[in-house]
């Protein structure tokens, strides 16, 4: 098989999200310089879009080729970057459970890396018990919707615990700069597409899925692990992980019960905080990590389109290409970084709050992207040294600080704080709103957010958003709107792990896994650091079952 890289056609002659395959077929007979007859068959493997030209936007193809004469064909390229073997992207397990195999691993947590952690050992026939302290997800859902639509909050069920974790209510983005070597990536996304997600994520360069077919995704993943042995039990909260000469012996769930295991992967997701807690008490190495604070910024999707598409912009455009998106990064004098989080075209701001009495806002789209707004997080650097220094939950603590805030700006009930644009940037306060509605829900209260977040975080912002205006026009659009705050950027905690065995560096049999343990950043890396961890634990208790 060769891989051909950088095959550019006219967006133009495309369907809705691909050439015809004859027009791909001509492209590979003229890039090889081949009879037609010599083609056998060919496969999309990446397709991106280069619009650095907005009246001549291209599909860009990564195709993987089958022809006659192959070894032929590649010693004629063989100069030609854009002409390679095709590499094996394949999954291959590491290990089998053995037959003498005296405990099952627990894997707590059933976010992303969680699943795949089960599924990896689920399908090498380790059948794993899974821990959740949130509820199957359409219970998770209802619960939810209670805080969208009532102001009512479940603690142990809401947008950040359940099954299927945070990434189930976001724009399901399924890309990452992870480095893969392994092809870790691709075995996640076609589990997916296993569990009915379009089979257009396997090639498109920026892959999501959407709130609504993550929901029945996540649960035939859950019957693939259950009928491969494994165990899957909802609303059991871990509540202390037992430890003796620094090694795992099992841990205790909040009814009481008592569940042995050397082997534990704790995949806990960037909110679980009483466990960061828990964790920290029983003398596990936690480390503060950097993580990000903002807001919510909310413009109508035209704006955007009309920006990022220029001249190009069309109703037949916005068909190929879907709602544009942006990535938008500016470094502030004050020494900040300022950039653009968790991108969603289309989309809604939900309420992602899961502790009583605190408002936190994330982005979330479905897949159609055909919502009235576009919105993203706008969210400013902070380091360990620089801003949380002394105590390894010291970010954890600040964070509950802006976000009780936060649930006081907004009058309480879950309200969150907001305030137009043209009001930031003049430090005023907003009174009334503009042409933008705010998408949130249970309802944004105006105010100033300029008591919101630190000083240094509001000074950058009120730098960046003209500067972002100078990529995309009118992103300092008046009456776009901010809402508060955005502060579960990532996890404020490392659970520091061995590089090589993936166990942590001071207790025996805990393997710290995905966002939870600061070692993923979004649902991609999140199951592939899944696919890592798990391959660990199975080569473990192999060696340990051989002992």
């Amino acid at each position: 098989m060769i891989r051909i890289t950088e095959i550019k056609l006219p967006i133009e002659l495309a369907d809705t999200l691909i050439h015809q395959d004859d027009e791909i077929k001509s492209a590979i007979i003229n890039r090889l310089n081949i009879p037609a007859t010599d083609l056998i068959a060919f496969t999309i493997f990446k397709r991106g879009v280069d619009a650095r030209k907005s009246h001549a936007i291209l599909y860009v193809y990564s195709l993987d080729v089958a022809v006659k004469n192959e070894a032929v064909i590649l010693a004629k390229f063989k100069r030609d970057q854009h002409v390679n073997p095709a590499p094996d992207t394949s999954y291959h397990f590491v290990a089998h459970s053995p037959p003498s195999l005296k405990q099952r691993p627990v894997v707590v947590g059933f976010g992303p890396a969680g699943i795949f952690a089960a599924l990896i050992l689920a399908q090498s026939g380790f059948k794993p018990i899974v821990l959740e302290r949130g509820k199957e997800v359409r219970k998770r859902t209802q619960d939810t919707w209670g805080l969208w639509r009532k102001s009512t909050l479940n603690p142990e069920s809401n947008v950040q615990f359940g099954e299927g974790g945070a990434g189930t209510f976001s724009d399901g983005k399924l890309y990452s700069q992870i480095k893969d070597s392994k092809h870790y990536g691709r075995k996640v996304i076609q589990e997916f597409v296993k569990a009915g997600a379009p089979a257009e994520i396997q090639y498109v360069s920026h892959p999501h899925i959407g709130t609504f077919k993550l929901v029945g995704m996540v649960e035939k993943m859950r019957q693939t692990i259950t009928a491969l042995g494994g165990d899957i039990r909802f609303e059991q909260r871990v509540d202390d992980i037992v430890v003796e000469h620094c090694e795992v012996q099992g841990v205790t769930v909040h009814t009481g019960e008592y569940i042995a295991t050397n082997h534990l992967v704790l995949a806990v997701g960037h909110s679980a905080r009483d466990t960061f807690e828990m964790v920290h008490k029983n003398g596990i190495f936690v480390e503060a990590k950097p993580f990000s604070i903002g807001f919510r910024i909310e413009h109508p999707q035209g704006l955007i389109d009309r920006a990022r598409y220029g001249k190009s912009y069309s109703e037949d455009l916005l068909t190929k290409l879907g709602a544009a998106d942006y990535k938008l990064v500016h470094h502030a004098k004050n020494g900040r970084s300022v950039y653009s989080f968790c991108m969603c075209p289309g989309g809604t701001v939900v309420a992602a709050a899961s502790e009583l009495e605190r408002v936190v806002t994330n982005g979330m789209s479905q897949y159609s992207r055909n919502e009235r707004n576009a919105n993203a997080g706008i969210v400013v650097g902070i380091t360990p040294e620089e801003d949380f220094p002394g105590h390894p939950l010291a970010g954890m603590m600040l964070q509950r600080q802006i976000e009780s805030n936060a649930y006081r700006m907004g009058g309480s009930n879950y309200n969150a704080p907001g305030q137009l644009i043209g009001d930031f940037l003049a430090n005023q306060t907003s009174t009334k709103l503009g042409s933008v509605t705010p998408s949130y829900t249970p309802g944004v209260t105006l105010t100033n957010l300029a008591n919101a977040l630190p000083e240094y975080a509001i000074t950058a912002m009120r730098e960046a958003i003209p500067a972002f205006a100078k990529q995309i026009k009118n992103f300092d659009f008046h009456d776009a709107i901010l809402t508060g705050v955005e502060t579960r950027t990532s996890a404020p905690i490392r659970i520091k792990r061995d590089d090589d065995s993936l166990q942590s560096i001071n207790t025996k049999g805990l393997f710290p896994c995905g966002e939870g343990a600061g070692y993923a950043g979004g649902i991609l890396s999140a199951g592939v650091d899944g696919i890592k961890v798990a391959e660990a634990v199975a080569l473990s208790l192999v060696q340990l079952s051989s002992q």
